[in-house]
């Protein structure tokens, strides 16, 4: 069995999604520290030929809590959200296919900031084709005030994985004897996407959300782009 596990992220960049569909069983933490410089609430769109931040907005809270315990603020207008994304992307070649998904995602009544990003998780892995298992971290029976390196050998243990695959920014932080001790291989996959059409005579910019890859680009092409566009390590 092959496992990934990661934080929830907002519309993630292709490589997230070349991770899920590299694995069988792709767990996402709901029970870590929400990280207010990260990616968890925000993403860039192409806006005018540049990169463009895009975020939810989040109620006022400690900054101690989990992602799971925060809530999207009462502010959050999300019908506006959607008409940013659509505004940048109306005269995209691939528009029509992607809006229904855009407003299925966006338009997502919860307020609990975990389950909002779990819809929209689960809603672009369906758009893609995916069949990975998804699983929230705080559903496997390990002990949870494990760290790291630590943490993620539990979890591989209580799923009896057999392979557990991390994106390439993990490199560094685990020891590969670690997992082959308890019967883990460890590998780390690394997005080889190349440079797409995106508007005409402007610079391609790379590693927006998915949401660029998918108005850029067939969806066939995508979906092929997941097991090819990447490389082992």
């Amino acid at each position: 069995m092959r496992l990934a596990i990661m934080q929830p992220y907002f519309l993630p960049y292709i490589g997230y999604w070349q991770l899920m569909a590299a694995v069988d069983t792709f767990v996402v933490y709901d029970n870590i520290k929400y990280t207010k410089k990260g990616w968890i609430n925000r993403n860039r769109m192409l806006l005018n030929g540049e990169a463009v931040t895009f975020s939810l907005p989040l109620a006022k809270d400690s900054d101690d809590m989990d992602v799971v315990q925060r809530r999207l603020a009462d502010t959050f207008q999300r019908a506006k959200l959607l008409a940013q994304l659509e505004g940048a992307y109306r005269k995209a070649p691939h528009f029509a296919e992607v809006r229904p998904l855009l407003e299925q995602v966006v338009m997502h009544p919860q307020d609990n900031l975990f389950d909002y990003l779990w819809h929209s998780i689960a809603c672009v892995a369906k758009h893609l084709g995916l069949n990975t298992h998804l699983v929230r971290s705080s559903d496997i029976a390990i002990d949870h005030t494990l760290k790291a390196q630590d943490k993620v050998l539990a979890l591989c243990r209580a799923l009896q994985a057999t392979t557990y695959v991390n994106a390439i920014g993990g490199l560094e932080l685990y020891e590969r004897p670690a997992f082959e001790a308890q019967g883990t291989r460890l590998q780390f996959i690394r997005s080889t996407w190349a440079p797409y059409p995106q508007w005409p005579k402007q610079a391609h910019v790379p590693w927006l959300s998915v949401v660029d890859v998918l108005m850029f680009n067939p969806l066939s092409q995508v979906q092929a782009a997941l097991s090819t566009d990447c490389e082992w390590l």
